[in-house]
């Protein structure tokens, strides 16, 4: 976030990604969006494993390389089980038969240039990544650093995402769906769907080698989705999505299936975009705006800006508990419907919104940026918007109303209609963080949220993408 001084917009959005953690917690019970409680865009919020299936006979697939590791096994695995997927799906969704990919490549990065092997011409030496050769159909992993750390990292759910992803590449090369003239932003988006359709598929109980739950096991395969992030939204070659992005495509996929990816073309990708910020205009910009009394004053009169209610809430900033009557504290921001106060601990706001330091860690846990905490004063401030229209304040549908007006709010301010503060690069991407890991800015007035952290960022990205009628319309 920044102050309007200069006011810059782009058609598209920024590229870099999200490497979001999937632990941590808030106080208060865990609610749903539905009657049910336990159910995620259709299937039941399950609590339980998600990883190898026991007892399940490892694939007898050839890979050239394989030396029998666990990281080696996993990822054979989930090819063997994604060919299987799409060689009962392929058919419902492209003409013309399905043909497997039969060519895949495991290599160890770290070994001499002379002794390693090349992946799609280029020798392997140092290349700690996993991919789709278009020249030769192959599909290649390195199995000693990347798939390892994922594992560590993410689970190892993390890597049948990652298989998916490149397999969701193979399909639409062999289908015809990918062209010679689409944008490398359009196939990523369309990949991300494909992998969202198969992982729905091992959600729903069908998968031989794996299960998912949907809840914590399903928050992880979305963060491991944007784990290798384009950094830098300046960067020509950032061509993969933010996250916002990315899991949006994902979540295109789990809820529609896998002929929804084919709709994806350019024209859907900048509808998606609209007008929400690519890129800084100034060179070292980073688009961060100290956390200060100040700052969450002028974030609230932003949210006035566009909400225009009645009484616009008062700030305290002695600490978020405000020793409200009839709400909890939520820490580091809380509302009080009985004094229509927000109460903030500004260390620990300022706290949130402070850039992790460069670790060197290439699968950092969150994203966090001076966004992440304006858009929390954000979630609390829609707690009165909803009181203000006679909406409950404790339910399910209070927490993904607040994420969902959250988002309207966020879409708003890129385009200058929130009083003085706009959009920069990245900061969905600190937002989306937030609702992978503690959920806060998707919770009721005493901090509820709702299970799935698909349910939270799907909620968000209803009003970043529709504004507050759309909020209305499925939350209302």
């Amino acid at each position: 976030m920044r102050r309007r001084p200069v006011l810059a917009f782009a058609s598209l959005v920024a590229l870099a990604t999200l490497v979001a953690g999937c632990s941590g917690a808030i106080d208060g019970r865990a609610v749903s969006i539905y009657d049910n409680p336990f159910t995620v865009a259709g299937l039941p919020a399950t609590s339980g494993p998600s990883g190898p299936r026991e007892g399940v006979p490892d694939a007898r697939l050839p890979v050239r390389g394989a030396d029998g590791s666990a990281a080696d096994v996993l990822a054979t695995n989930a090819v063997d089980d994604i060919a299987d997927f799409w060689q009962s799906e392929y058919p419902r969704v492209f003409s013309g038969d399905f043909r497997p990919v039969t060519d895949l490549l495991s290599w160890d990065p770290d070994a001499d240039r002379a002794q390693a092997p090349t992946f799609c011409g280029d020798n392997t030496h140092g290349f700690a990544n996993a991919g789709y050769c278009t020249r030769d159909g192959s599909i290649g992993w390195d199995r000693t650093v990347l798939l390892p750390s994922l594992i560590e990292t993410f689970g190892p759910m993390s890597v049948v995402m990652v298989m998916a992803h490149e397999y969701g590449h193979a399909v639409q090369y062999a289908s015809g769906l990918a062209g010679d003239d689409d944008l490398t932003l359009v196939l990523e988006q369309q990949a991300d769907c494909f992998a969202g359709a198969y992982m729905r598929h091992v959600a729903e109980g069908d998968s031989k080698h794996f299960t998912l739950n949907t809840s914590d096991g399903l928050n992880s395969v979305m963060a491991a989705m944007v784990a290798v992030r384009d950094s830098d939204p300046n960067d020509p070659e950032s061509v993969h999505g933010s996250a916002f992005e990315r899991i949006t495509a994902f979540q295109i996929g789990f809820t529609d299936g896998a002929k929804s990816c084919t709709k994806i073309d350019e024209a859907d990708v900048v509808s998606r975009q609209a007008e929400l910020p690519q890129q800084f205009t100034t060179e070292g910009d980073t688009g961060e705006m100290p956390v200060t009394e100040e700052s969450v004053r002028l974030t609230v009169d932003s949210l006035q800006a566009l909400f225009d209610l009645p009484a616009k809430p008062s700030v305290d900033f002695a600490g978020a508990d405000t020793g409200c009557p009839d709400a909890e504290t939520t820490e580091p921001v809380s509302y009080c419907p009985a004094t229509n106060t927000i109460g903030v601990s500004l260390p620990e706001l300022i706290e949130r919104g402070t850039p992790n330091p460069e670790s060197g860690d290439e699968f950092a846990s969150d994203v966090r940026g001076d966004f992440g905490a304006y858009v929390l004063v954000a979630s609390r401030f829609t707690l009165a918007a909803q009181a203000h229209a006679d909406k409950s304040l404790t339910e399910a549908k209070t927490a993904v109303r607040a994420a969902c007006l959250s988002g309207a709010w966020t879409a708003a301010t890129a385009v200058g209609k929130a009083g003085g503060l706009t959009l920069s690069p990245g900061d969905l991407d600190e937002a989306v963080s937030g609702l992978l890991t503690d959920g806060l800015m998707a919770s009721d007035v005493n901090g509820n949220t709702v299970p799935s952290g698909f349910a939270r960022v799907d909620a968000f990205r209803s009003g970043v993408l529709g504004g507050e009628q759309a909020c209305e319309n499925r939350y209302g």
